[in-house]
């Protein structure tokens, strides 16, 4: 069934929403990782309800297979849960996090070879169309435009599909983007830019005449 998104609010409402939910699960995060690295180990039931259904969404962009990912979000706590020790207080924890799950999905690709990234369901598609502040016509009919508009993020650099889905779907910071990456703030933002300029002239090249002036 085509989902429909409710139109009282603008794309860029929405993802400013994103946004600010985002920075305030980071927060309980942080504060709950500190717990945890001081032997509360009742804390690791928060940070897996908060974080694991975000880097399950995250991982499912670069594998068809769930349960690869399902193993790899495992993995991270695993991995998560060894390096309780070494945590600093007042460390971020989700890019630390995405950067650890990133990288073991990144070995697994190099052991079981190159997977074709997984198709858009319905709300990716959504999230993707408000990442782009496209028009809110375009928004309630995602999945049609979103299709061809995957097709576009597919033949993007990875670097810069990976830079703009961290900021514009996972809600993550230019920083912590940066950390996620491994790379500089500046690199981030140039490369996400590029990403957003190409999937805004897509839809643009998309949407019918007479909403081209709004997009």
């Amino acid at each position: 069934m085509l989902m429909v998104l409710s139109l009282a609010h603008t794309p860029r409402d929405r993802s400013a929403s994103v946004a600010r939910a985002a920075q305030h699960d980071n927060a309980a995060l942080d504060a709950a990782m500190d717990r945890y690295a001081r032997g509360e180990d009742d804390a690791f039931v928060e940070i897996y309800d908060r974080l694991a259904p975000r880097l399950f969404g995250f991982l499912l962009r670069y594998s068809r297979d769930h349960a690869k990912v399902e193993d790899v979000v495992q993995q991270t706590f695993l991995q998560i849960h060894r390096a309780r020790g070494r945590f600093l207080p007042g460390a971020e924890v989700v890019p630390w996090a995405f950067a650890i799950a990133r990288r073991l999905l990144i070995d697994q690709h190099r052991r079981g070879g190159r997977e074709v990234l997984a198709k858009a369901d319905d709300d990716s598609a959504a999230q993707l169309l408000v990442a782009l502040d496209a028009p809110a016509d375009q928004v309630a009919i995602a999945k049609e435009i979103a299709a061809k508009l995957s097709e576009v993020l597919a033949r993007i650099p990875e670097n810069q599909r990976v830079a703009f889905e961290l900021i514009k779907q996972d809600g993550l910071s230019v920083a912590e983007a940066a950390q996620v990456l491994g790379t500089t703030v500046a690199a981030v933002k140039l490369r996400a830019h590029r990403a957003y300029e190409a999937l805004r002239e897509a839809l643009a090249d998309l949407a019918p005449p007479s909403s081209r002036g709004a997009a």
